[in-house]
């Protein structure tokens, strides 16, 4: 074996388990994003997100602007480690190829 294909084989290596990592990451945050509605010039908070594969609106409650920032953090981390994974899948899949690996 090569020195190019053991460092292609270290590098698969890590990118596989990056990917994994980030998986649970993405997973262990909450899911959906916080909507404002305003009924009766009032405003209300909903979390909106899929449940079963259908758009659910869950109402919330009066959020503090502690938990209303969780939440916008939450959907800011989400998008990037959507770009990482993203990223990452990509980098495997030419990995794989410059090794000559099949699925």
């Amino acid at each position: 074996m090569g020195i190019i294909q053991g460092v292609l084989k270290e590098e698969l290596e890590n990118s596989l388990r990056m990917l994994k990592r980030y998986r649970q990451e993405y997973k262990a945050l909450p899911k959906g994003s916080l909507v404002r509605k305003k009924v009766k010039n009032k405003e209300y908070d909903y979390l909106a997100c899929r449940e079963n594969g259908k758009f659910a609106l869950k109402y919330m409650g009066q959020l503090s602007d502690k938990e209303k920032s969780e939440y916008i953090e939450a959907k800011k981390k989400r998008l990037e480690y959507r770009k990482l994974i993203a990223d990452l899948r990509d980098q495997v899949k030419f990995i794989k190829r410059a090794l000559h690996e099949r699925k």
